[in-house]
């Protein structure tokens, strides 16, 4: 067969194969669910000129790889997935990892095509993502070069080893992200000195040990989110925002909060704000003997104080002289890429299985949040793991986020529905939250608002919005990074960068903030310490001695046993 009936053969084959694909990519869309009720799912409709245009691309870059594969030498792709030699080494490989690439962009360019609203479109993006997401060649061992190559190497050791890391993952429920035997709570994390000073059936509270001869009247609480464990905020002393909140003369309290079991299934959002935030804020004041006391919220703790200080302002009380809001959500119109998964059908589905009592399992959250991210949180692991038979490096970042946490389903099918779902917290008189009607626009005091730029869970122009709610003095700062990394800044790493307004302004959006907005590199800590000690007071001695009298005498040390319980 001569050169020019074998190109001849070679296109027919390229346009049949290519063409065939172009028709699955297109008759799949038609099958996606779009998380409507059963027996109202619309058929999905493209956009006839995207269409077209997608195809074109489709196959003038599909003709591009089909000539390097006959040429035996396909371009490698940047993707890091098919980064290793055994990718660049085999030609084979390489074609296959490039017509995935192909594939997936053709596929999320559909999903783009599609005639829909918004908030339809995001779901169908996302799913699609999740389908390329698990698809990837990489993630199997028949296509996975470089899986391939550690075996031949290894003898097929890192086979082996890969079998038992995947049967010790499904004993202990996850996939390893670090090696967790490394690391113990209490010994080489949640390491700051302190003292559990009291407790309940929902949280301990913890007073630690001044670092300095004198601290400031008014004490310091911290109230971190309940669906993770506090010590976020106190990893190693190095990146421990507790420890430098003592470092700077704060007589500093924080709340851990208990991982809940079968006991605490009916618990809801009141018993979290008035038996958690309002309680610790009043524990607080009495060992203290402090009028007010400053108050942190960070996250969906953030959210549990806001509405502590409603409810307190609703009765007339004014125990918080300044909060902070670190990547809260207070107004929930833009939620992100949470949004997906929030719609009527869902909330009444969670409010049937769970509203009355039952428990959401914090490793079925813990799951969802690393599918927000699946090949940088999920699949990375299955292939370093399970084909490879790698440890995964210890990092305490991730033995932190595989310690998760459950909440009781009564708190999660209240706080779905009148937070993410309708959005009640910003309307007046809308919520009865520990029996009283709330308004924030009776919260006059002053608050510092921080988000990050990149955070996913809690979108930059959410945080800001809060800003648009809450009526006493502001300061908003912007950091780099995302809802973990931004906040866990400390100064000494004189990392990423902060942006601040000079001019205190607080306009209706982001985008009008940020044109008057400087950048400022390393942390916002010292900044925000800055701003906490114009509303901390005079200085005073040191306390020689955790809690006050017998009523509040340290019962353990720190970081207490609440923290240590495993879901």
């Amino acid at each position: 067969m001569d050169s020019d009936a074998l190109w001849a053969q070679s296109a027919q084959q390229f346009q049949q194969i290519f063409g065939e694909t172009w028709q699955r990519a297109l008759q799949s869309f038609q099958s996606i669910e779009t998380a409507a009720p059963p027996g109202d799912v619309p058929a999905l409709k493209l956009a006839p000129d995207k269409v077209q245009a997608l195809q074109a691309q489709y196959m003038e870059e599909a003709g591009k790889l089909w000539l390097q594969g006959l040429q035996g030498a396909p371009e490698k792709p940047a993707d890091k997935r098919f980064a290793g030699d055994g990718w660049a080494s085999n030609p084979v490989a390489t074609f296959s990892a490039a017509t995935y690439l192909l594939n997936a962009r053709t596929l999320m360019g559909l999903a783009d095509a599609v005639e829909t609203d918004a908030k339809t479109r995001a779901r169908i993006r996302f799913a699609v993502e999740q389908w390329i997401a698990a698809m990837a060649p990489s993630n199997y061992l028949a296509f996975n070069a470089e899986a391939q190559k550690k075996a031949i190497e290894t003898q097929g050791e890192s086979i082996a080893q890969g079998l038992a890391n995947l049967l010790h993952d499904m004993r202990q429920g996850h996939v390893s992200m670090t090696d967790e035997s490394l690391f113990e709570v209490g010994r080489n994390v949640a390491t700051t000195e302190g003292a559990v000073v009291y407790e309940n059936e929902l949280f301990q509270l913890i007073e630690y040990k001044p670092l300095t001869a004198k601290v400031h009247e008014r004490p310091f609480l911290l109230i971190p989110p309940c669906i993770n464990k506090f010590y976020i905020l106190d990893l190693q002393p190095e990146n421990s925002l507790i420890r430098y909140a003592v470092e700077q003369g704060q007589r500093t309290f924080v709340v851990s909060w208990r991982n809940p079991d079968a006991s605490l299934e009916h618990k809801t959002w009141d018993d979290y704000v008035e038996h958690g935030a309002i309680e610790a804020i009043n524990v607080v004041q009495q060992i203290s003997g402090a009028p007010q006391i400053n108050a942190l919220g960070f996250c969906v703790g953030g959210t549990i104080l806001s509405n502590a200080l409603a409810v307190l302002a609703a009765r007339g009380e004014d125990p918080v002289a300044s909060a902070t809001f670190l990547t809260t959500l207070i107004d929930f119109t833009d939620t992100g890429i949470l949004d997906v998964f929030i719609n009527e059908a869902f909330v009444q589905f969670r409010e049937l299985q769970m509203g009355q009592g039952g428990m959401m399992k914090g490793q079925d959250l813990a799951s969802t949040f690393s599918f927000l991210r699946p090949n940088d949180l999920v699949w990375n692991y299955v292939v370093g793991n399970y084909l490879k038979g790698e440890t995964p490096p210890p990092f305490d970042l991730l033995y932190w986020n595989s310690d998760s946490t459950n909440l009781p389903g009564p708190f999660y099918a209240w706080y779905l529905r009148n937070m993410y779902l309708e959005n009640n917290l910003v309307k007046p008189g809308k919520l009865t939250v520990c029996g009283e009607k709330i308004d924030l626009g009776k919260v006059k005091l002053p608050v510092y608002v921080y988000g990050s730029r990149e955070d996913h869970i809690v979108p930059i122009n959410a945080a800001y919005a809060s800003t648009q709610v809450l009526p006493g003095k502001k300061r908003f700062v912007m950091g780099a990074s995302g809802h973990i990394a931004g906040v866990i800044n400390p100064p000494a790493k004189g990392k990423r960068s902060h942006w601040i307004r000079a001019d205190g302004k607080l306009p209706k959006t982001l985008d009008a903030w940020l044109e008057g907005a400087q950048e400022h590199k390393g942390s916002w800590w010292t900044d925000w310490s800055g701003w906490l000690k114009g509303h901390s007071g005079k200085e005073i001695a040191a306390p020689k001695a955790y809690g006050k009298g017998s009523k509040f005498k340290a019962i353990e040390p720190a970081p207490g046993r609440y923290v240590k319980q495993k879901s």
